[in-house]
């Protein structure tokens, strides 16, 4: 990895774990996961199998240090090391930089990276309610933040790296 694509890589999952650990939590403590849209950045910025391994690796160990979810930590590396490469294997199938289509490959990677989360989380844990309605509370609404918050993002990072 070239150091301009590790440094703004380590940038981006800074400004993720930032957004993820001022965000207030929705249900029973669930905090929605804006870690996950600048990983996404990441990976489309480096889109290639090992750099796809660290950054979804690092943004797992992130997230599990600082999840809020009682036992969250195997679930949160799992989700991100399996959305990650969701999301590296959509872009190498799509190569563009069109906007819309980042936004919704962006929108079904949350909603995998949350599935996982859960469904690891329910094996391992146990979960408080039902999955039904984390995915309606927090997936889905996360999934839609998280579309948004990297359409306005990739413009900025595609000006600045012409990625």
């Amino acid at each position: 990895m070239k150091i301009k694509t590790l440094t703004t890589s380590s940038l981006l999952l800074a400004l993720g774990l930032l957004l993820h650990t001022i965000t207030p939590p929705l249900l029973g403590g669930v905090k929605p996961d804006f870690l996950l849209a600048s990983m996404f950045l990441a990976i489309a910025l480096s889109p290639k199998a090992s750099h796809t391994l660290a950054i979804g690796l690092a943004a797992g160990i992130l997230a599990a240090m600082t999840t809020g979810f009682p036992g969250g930590q195997i679930p949160s590396i799992l989700d991100k090391l399996v959305s990650a490469y969701f999301v590296y294997g959509l872009f190498t199938l799509y190569k563009t930089s069109n906007n819309l289509i980042f936004s919704l490959i962006t929108f079904l990677g949350t909603l995998i990276s949350g599935l996982v989360f859960l469904l690891s989380a329910f094996v391992l844990v146990g979960l408080p309610v039902s999955v039904g309605s984390l995915v309606l509370v927090v997936v889905l609404p996360t999934a839609f933040a998280n579309a948004i918050v990297n359409l306005l993002l990739h413009k900025s990072l595609h000006v600045m790296v012409k990625i």
